[in-house]
């Protein structure tokens, strides 16, 4: 019999896990797996959960919660000597990462069923300053707004606490100076934002970077230069439309390896929390974990 483990957050998406988790034992018991679980309490509870599901040897872990959660269950598992297959139940705000695997978000059953189908594909992660991350890393002061809206914010108003802290702190956003070498390429100037995306879906625009691709070894690198908060507010909905490729502001390019230094402080954030200061060296690790996914999905 091959052994499942929950790690999973108990106050996430208005705590409807806590609520569903007999029905979703009863179901991987039925399916041969026999499963134990971990709620987490703290910051950093699920990496350690996901390391002690790594050196017990667990067949699979599943990840129950927002981006966050499924961040520190793939760091716990990261570049670790045994990786079990890793299953997703979005019960997050914005849930990009299950958003790019089309996993359901909105249906706990339904991203079960995907577990329990079985289809496996082995997808890349990202690494920066020996912190991981699955979906995208950033730096630049709107990038922060997704861990200084509370969470209690969150549970309430869900993706419409975001807007409204972006709106909040529009305002206080100023261009940094930074210089950023892109697999051998440089590039210096002031901007107001980068991302180093490893999907198609950030902040919940799935059209920010609309060729990426989660198992070719690159990352998809999006700058925003300076400019005005007019012209940054406009650029914002070219994004939401889609529209924004063309825009002579914002750059995008692709690259496995990624340095960015700068003069001024600036937060890094990955996948949504706080991930430290800059400088930052970000790597692909090349399809290092293995995601179950819908039988729909593309390469």
């Amino acid at each position: 019999m091959q052994r499942a483990r929950i790690i999973y957050n108990p106050t996430s998406g208005r705590e409807l896990i806590r609520k569903m988790l007999p029905d979703i034992l009863k179901r991987l018991e039925q399916d041969g797996y026999e499963t134990s679980t971990h709620a987490t309490t703290c910051a950093g509870d699920a990496i350690k959960a996901a390391r002690i599901a790594s050196e017990r040897k667990f067949d699979i872990v599943v990840a129950a919660g927002g981006d966050g959660t499924i961040n520190e269950v793939i760091a716990g598992l990261a570049e670790q000597p045994h990786r079990p297959r890793v299953g997703i139940i979005p019960t997050g705000t914005t849930n990009d990462f299950a958003r790019a695997l089309r996993i359901p978000r909105n249906d706990i059953n339904k991203a079960l069923d995907v577990i329990l189908r079985n289809e496996v594909s082995a997808l890349d992660i990202g690494r920066v300053n020996n912190k991981y991350f699955i979906n995208i890393a950033g730096g630049g002061k709107i990038t922060e707004l997704t861990y200084e809206v509370p969470s209690k914010m969150k549970t309430m108003l869900g993706q419409l606490a975001y807007y409204l802290k972006g709106m909040e702190m529009l305002p206080s956003i100023r261009p940094t100076y930074v210089e950023i070498d892109y697999d051998g390429k440089v590039y210096e100037g002031e901007i107001m934002l980068f991302l180093v995306s490893n999907t198609n879906s950030v902040g919940g625009l799935e059209k920010l970077a609309p060729e990426a691709k989660m198992d070719d070894g690159v990352f998809n690198l999006m700058i925003i230069e300076k400019m005005n908060v007019a012209e940054f507010i406009r650029l914002a909905t070219m994004a939401i439309q889609g529209t924004h490729l063309n825009h002579p502001k914002f750059l995008h390019m692709t690259a496995a390896r990624i340095s960015v230094k700068t003069k001024e402080k600036m937060h890094l954030n990955i996948d949504g929390e706080y991930g430290g200061l800059l400088p930052g060296e970000f790597t692909n690790l090349y399809r290092h974990i293995e995601f179950f996914i819908p039988e729909a999905k593309g390469k």
